[in-house]
């Protein structure tokens, strides 16, 4: 496996957790991505009992930006009592920007720019910014200049009631005007994914999540976390819901492509609220301080494709192309954390790893990528039951596969995760069990 040329710049997670998800519209209905990824990033430090002067960067992922934070990593850090002189930026992936917070950081401290980076990501669905429609929005600049009565009369002249309704942001893609639902029921479609498959995978997510949130496996990931003006503090997911059988999800119609897709509200992620934090350190740094990392991370891998051709099929082409890189096969990893942002993308996603022909023409294989056993996927449940805040995710796929390394006694993990814009990324893990100090 590939390694630093000096293994005291070898990247280490040291610890990391996230504030309980929360369905947008309940448990953080009235906070912003600042205020969650504040949280977030105070739980990091207080659970970790990291001096904060030992930070050199903080790196954030956050996709639905409010303009009043557009540096989200910025505020948020002098929002969590950090040092001012500590620099921070935030990062934009669609769904892996977190993803790329972490790897970001990996790329300071392997090159030697920094020691300890503290990044994540957080996001609201509950409060999206929402803006006036164009000709609105021209008016509005256009009356900063305006010094009478009449100057304003004359903005108003043009404008039709139909400007006045907000602008939402789109759930499609910019490229080909597709949502992703729509294109989740195309490539379910494609790889023969049956809407009873999708509901039986999202089943298992749901009582996955419960069964880890009522024996506490799920405790080590998570923050308690305190909203103003609520008395008692939140501590577990409220998204999933064990309590379903196939019968009842059967029932719902389809989400998005009417009559006949297969995607519906139950076996998609649904929108959610939250923030995530991950410590990362050199291995050298982790030694210094007296930490004892959780896992060393290893090479990362970054793919698209046409959006419009098989949009969430990234994994399946990451995956593979990390592990030829490694030299490495799909049985050398012993547990997988895959974004489940729909059950079918999972699905197919499965499929196209089992499939000698989407080897041959999709990655130029001879045969087949293989398969990921049910019983080392996801075993805490996934993005379908614990939520996904787009740019909290990442950090929660990586550190809770680091975690489970250590609980379910594995030496390598994989995280892979699809994105809008057809793009996709793969991320390997090492359990750290102190062969690798320097």
């Amino acid at each position: 496996m590939s390694r630093t040329e000096d293994p005291r710049r070898d990247a280490v997670l040291v610890a990391g957790g996230r504030i309980p998800f929360q369905k947008a519209g309940t448990g953080y209905k009235d906070l912003s991505a600042y205020d969650m990824a504040r949280m977030a990033l105070s739980g990091l430090m207080g659970s970790s009992g990291l001096n904060p002067k030992e930070i050199d960067h903080v790196i954030l992922g956050n996709v639905m930006q409010d303009p009043r934070t557009s540096n989200l990593a910025r505020e948020a850090a002098l929002g969590a009592g950090l040092p001012d002189t500590l620099p921070a930026h935030t990062t934009t992936m669609a769904c892996i920007s977190s993803n790329m917070a972490i790897t970001q950081a990996v790329d300071q401290i392997r090159s030697g720019q920094a020691g300890v980076v503290l990044t994540g990501g957080a996001e609201t669905l509950s409060d999206l910014p929402i803006r006036f429609r164009k000709p609105v929005r021209e008016r509005l600049m256009r009356a900063q200049k305006a010094k009478s009565a009449g100057d304003w009369f004359k903005l108003l002249k043009g404008l039709r009631p139909s400007d006045l309704l907000p602008e939402t942001p789109s759930i499609s893609e910019f490229s080909t005007g597709l949502t992703m639902g729509e294109s989740c029921d195309r490539m379910a479609a494609m790889y023969g994914v049956s809407r009873e498959d999708q509901d039986r995978y999202a089943l298992t997510s749901h009582q996955r999540a419960g069964q880890a949130t009522r024996n506490a496996t799920l405790a080590c990931d998570l923050f308690p976390a305190l909203p103003p003006d609520v008395r008692e503090p939140i501590t577990q997911d409220n998204t999933w819901r064990d309590d379903s059988t196939m019968e009842d999800l059967a029932k719902l119609r389809p989400a998005f492509t009417r009559p006949h897709g297969t995607v519906t509200a139950a076996n998609a992620s649904p929108l959610t609220d939250g923030a995530s934090a991950a410590l990362v350190m050199s291995a050298a740094k982790a030694v210094e301080l007296g930490f004892t990392p959780l896992a060393r991370l290893c090479r990362y891998h970054y793919v698209a494709r046409q959006p419009d051709d098989e949009l969430l099929i990234g994994p399946a082409i990451a995956i593979p192309e990390l592990l030829e890189r490694e030299g490495m096969q799909l049985s050398d990893i012993d547990l997988f954390e895959l974004h489940e942002a729909f059950a079918g993308q999972v699905l197919s996603v499965l499929t196209a790893l089992e499939s000698d022909q989407f080897a041959r023409d999709r990655l130029g294989r001879s045969e087949r990528v293989g398969s990921i056993p049910m019983d080392i996927l996801n075993t805490r449940g996934g993005s379908l039951s614990l939520g996904h805040p787009f740019g909290a995710t990442g950090a929660r796929l990586v550190i809770t596969a680091a975690n489970r390394l250590h609980e379910e006694d594995g030496t390598l993990a994989m995280v892979a995760a699809c994105a809008a814009g057809g793009q996709g990324h793969a991320l390997l893990l090492e359990r750290w069990d102190g062969s690798t100090r320097p």
